[in-house]
């Protein structure tokens, strides 16, 4: 195994705003920590991470990271270090505990570490070191995964435990997803070929390989549940979803004809709507077509709101997928599908947002038909959609939360 691990006595299951007690590890240790008014201009941005429901997300600077509340917008706190800076900083929903790894320009925490850091102690609870840098870490309330470019740790959180190795197709995104639902535990990760994405559904001892595009893969994400994948290929036109039960394609959906870069897909909570951030500088929302179990048509169960997605059989696709309602646009031409090309017959986006085309955004849904839009050039845009007519969203609130040049993630 290419890894060891820093800890003693193990780590106490994380709470909100609880103190835990750590290890008394000789590893474990503190920042040193900068005068607190450190000119944003001296500072680069350098990742941005959504918390596992989207309700804060942190901010990887080059002098340490920063914690920001969605709604209302607002820093919750910040640690400017000597050390240097973080590229990867990862939230456990809203607890004191984060996982950080640095920079190369990290004098004490290189990118080949990954670090448990306790922010009500100010220390460091425990470690990973690796012979390879680490592209990705991913949080639930009792995994640990790091992500490196040909292979996946699974660690049980108490005790640090190596729990399961996934080798991957070369992975130099760091591509990597967890459900968060305290009754599922699926993780997505690419696997071994081109284009195919592996669900390993941990509770159920089952793993589902799912070959979801001819070119690689260049994102994906799940629902909280983790019963439904989108991903994108590095084509980046089409948006799939599947059914990570049985590998069932349920619906796909057109960004354009031109190819690009997606940098996030996500998914609604109510697996209402899908929303995609790309180089081309547009937001896309599509609506989705995918059924809950046990959703009908009336008025009575369409009050109460979706259940949670199950899947009892794959032999027939009609409990999966509702009638295609037209909420996203269709050519005019669909009628002739089979015989003019693909594009014409797509399911385009129902909503749009714009924004400048060189900066890297990622995406979320806020509440009430909102989406939470964070760029790499230190800026915060909430916009909202209108749920029947679709078009171009309405800005609702925009922040210049770090004033400073980006550095590519």
């Amino acid at each position: 195994m290419s890894s060891t691990v820093s800890t003693s006595r193990g780590i106490h299951s994380p709470a909100r705003l609880a103190r835990h007690e750590s290890p008394d590890s000789g590893a474990s240790g503190s920042f040193s920590l900068l005068e607190p008014d450190i000119n944003d201009s001296e500072t680069e941005l350098l990742s941005v991470f959504w918390n596992q429901d989207n309700g804060c997300f942190s901010a990887g600077t080059s002098n340490g990271f920063r914690i920001y509340n969605c709604e209302p917008f607002k820093e919750t706190f910040r640690r400017d270090l000597k050390s240097g800076g973080f590229k990867i900083v990862e939230m456990l929903f809203r607890c004191n505990i984060l996982v950080l790894v640095g920079s190369w320009d990290n004098s004490q925490y290189p990118p080949h570490k990954v670090m448990i850091w306790d922010d009500h102690q100010s220390r460091c609870i425990g470690e990973f070191s690796f012979r390879s840098e680490v592209r990705a870490v991913k949080l639930k309330h009792d995994r640990i995964v790091v992500v490196l470019e040909h292979k996946i740790y699974a660690y049980n959180f108490m005790d640090l435990k190596l729990l399961h190795q996934i080798e991957t197709v070369a992975n130099p995104r760091g591509l990597c997803c967890l459900s968060h639902h305290p009754n599922t535990s699926v993780l997505a990760c690419p696997g071994l070929q081109r284009g195919q994405v592996r669900i390993e559904h941990f509770g159920l001892n089952v793993t589902k390989l799912i070959n979801a595009h001819d070119s690689h893969i260049a994102c994906f994400t799940l629902t909280m549940d983790g019963l439904l994948l989108a991903t994108a290929s590095n084509k980046g036109t089409l948006i799939r979803i599947f059914n990570t039960m049985d590998g069932t394609h349920l619906q796909e959906v057109r960004r354009g004809v031109d190819r690009a870069e997606i940098y996030s897909i996500a998914l609604s909570p109510n697996v209402r709507w899908l929303a995609a951030s790309s180089d081309k500088g547009t937001v896309h929302i599509f609506s989705l077509r995918v059924r809950v179990l046990g959703e009908d048509l009336s008025a009575h169960n369409s009050a109460q709101g979706p259940a949670m997605f199950q899947q009892n059989s794959s032999n027939s696709l009609d409990p999966l997928i509702s009638p295609n309602t037209g909420a996203n646009s269709s050519s005019s031409l669909s009628f002739m599908r089979g015989v003019l090309p693909k594009y014409f017959s797509s399911e385009w986006s129902f909503a749009q947002f714009h924004l400048p085309e060189d900066t890297q955004f990622i995406t979320a849904f806020g509440s009430q038909n909102s989406v939470i839009i964070v760029g790499m050039d230190g800026s915060f845009y909430k916009c909202s959609f209108d749920p029947v007519n679709g078009g171009e969203m309405v800005q609702q609130e925009y922040v210049r939360f770090l004033k400073t040049e980006s550095r590519p993630r």
